[in-house]
C-alpha cells in the first residue's frame, strides 16, 4: 500500500497556466504555458510540453474562472506524461492573501458541482 503524503484533497481541474522557472540565483531558465490537471490548497499537477526538473522554483499565474492567481511553488515530482507531454507536481510555497482566498473559493465551488 502506498502512503498518502498530500495534506489536501486534489480536485480534477483543467486551467491554463503561465509559468516561469528559476535557477538557484533567481534567474529565468524556462518559461511557457501549460495546464493544470488537478489542484488543491497545497499544490497542483501541471502539464507542459517540456520537462521541468524536480527541485526548481516556479512562479505561476493560474487562470481560475475570471481571476488570475499568482503563486510561487517548488517542483516536487516530474515525469513523462501522456502523448509526449510532461507532468510536474508543484507544492505551493508562497501566496498572497487575495490569491489564497480566490483559490479557496474556486476549490469550494468546484466541490459543490461534483
Amino acid at each position: 500500500m502506498v502512503e498518502e503524503k498530500r495534506h489536501h484533497k486534489r480536485i480534477d481541474s483543467l486551467n491554463l497556466i503561465s509559468y516561469v522557472c528559476l535557477d538557484e540565483n533567481d534567474q529565468i531558465i524556462k518559461q511557457g504555458m501549460g495546464r493544470t490537471l488537478n489542484v488543491s490548497k497545497g499544490g497542483i499537477l501541471l502539464e507542459t510540453h517540456i520537462k521541468i526538473d524536480s527541485g526548481k522554483i516556479v512562479l505561476l499565474t493560474i487562470g481560475l474562472e475570471e481571476d488570475l492567481v499568482d503563486i510561487k511553488g517548488k517542483i516536487v515530482t516530474s515525469s513523462e506524461g501522456k502523448e509526449g507531454k510532461f507532468e510536474s507536481g508543484i507544492q505551493f510555497l508562497e501566496t498572497d492573501e487575495t490569491s489564497r482566498e480566490i483559490l479557496d473559493r474556486y476549490i469550494t465551488a468546484f466541490k459543490k458541482q461534483q
